[in-house]
Formats: C-alpha cells, structure tokens, sequence
C-alpha cells in the first residue's frame, strides 16, 4: 500500500524518517531483543490487526515505542528510559487518547500484567524482565486496582500483550508504507468535525 502524504503531514514524514534511519536499533546490552524496533512496530501492529483493533489501536501499536528512538544517546543499563512518554509531545496534537492513551500506559500494563496474572512475568523476555525492574516492579494491589480504573488501561492490556509477542525474527509483516498509511487515515478521521444532532456534537447527545 503507498502512502502519499499532505503537505501538512509533517508528523507522518519525521515518523517516517525516524523508523528509516534509527528503525534497525536492537536494545542495547546483553539484555538485546532479536529483532529490531521497526520489525517490532510492524510486527505488533500486524497483530492488532489481526485481532480485529480499531485503527485507532493499531496506531498505537505501531508507535508503541517511538519514543526509543527519540532518545538520541543511549540511557544507562541501569536507568528507566520512560520511553512510553518521550514521543507523547510529537504524538499528541494529530493523534488522539484512543491512540496516545495505551501508549502511555504500556508499560504500565507490563507492571499491571505481572501483579494481576500468574505465571505472565515469568515469560517476559529478559530485556522486559530487565526493564521491570527499572520501571517500579509488579504493581501492589492498591497500584493495579488504581490502574484498571484509568482511561485506556484495557486497551493498554491488549498492546502489552501483542508488545510481548512482537518479537519474531524474520516474521513477514506489511511493510512501513503500509501502517504510515493507516496512520494517516487515523490523523484524518481525528481532524473531522464531530457529527452533529440538533445543534450538537453526537457525542454530547
């Protein structure tokens, strides 16, 4: 699928440029995942596809961890990157919380997962169990119940889990023009008006 891009689709294009020239990083150290953060981005969108996501969601998926490659020098091994808020600055003004919100979250939602679920933190891969630790650990009761509350938290879930399994090496997946372009049809949708019932947004019916 081609992607051809508005002169006002500046954010498409520096995301684009982003995946081309850093997308073949593999996290650093001995803890090293075995593919790259563009296989992983396409890798884990394919997967919210496959499970029927919204697109909003699948965006999300794709840009999960844009914020890795924002970092321009390498965090220590032994520091959080926060990788999940670096891009939100980048993301928020053309994207909206259905797509931002489980963004945000995802690592949350590895912490979440670990409280919550039995036997989910012992098949993290050992960069994630790595970064558990950086990131506050599994969450105490008082966190998660905190956590099932937000807005986004389930939809956070559902990328964590699809976050998990986005390491495949060699898997085929569409390629980058494919999900620049479902991305461009989320910023679109994002931009028109709400439909309106008698002088007002649907949404405030």
């Amino acid at each position: 699928m081609d992607c051809f891009f508005d002169e006002d689709d500046r954010l498409l294009q520096s995301i684009e440029a982003l995946y081309t020239a850093r997308g073949q990083r593999l996290y650093s150290g001995r803890h090293a995942e075995r593919v790259t953060a563009l296989e992983h981005a396409l890798q884990c969108a394919q997967l919210a596809e496959w499970a029927d996501a919204d697109e909003p969601l699948v965006a999300a998926a794709f840009l999960h961890d844009l914020g890795h490659l924002l970092i321009d020098e390498p965090v220590p091994g032994d520091q959080d990157d926060r990788h999940e808020e670096c891009a939100l600055d980048l993301l928020c003004a053309d994207f909206g919380a259905a797509v931002t919100g489980p963004i945000r979250l995802h690592v949350a939602a590895k912490r979440y997962l670990c409280a919550r679920e039995p036997g989910y933190q012992s098949g993290l891969s050992a960069a994630s169990a790595h970064t558990l630790s950086l990131q506050g650990g599994p969450m105490t009761p008082v966190e998660a119940a905190a956590f099932e509350a937000l807005p986004h938290a389930m939809e956070a879930v559902q990328l964590r889990r699809w976050d998990d399994l986005a390491k495949v090496p060699g898997k085929p997946t569409p390629p980058l023009a494919y999900y620049l372009g479902v991305l461009q049809g989320v910023m679109q949708a994002s931009r028109r008006p709400a439909a309106r019932v008698g002088g007002k947004p649907i949404s405030a019916v």
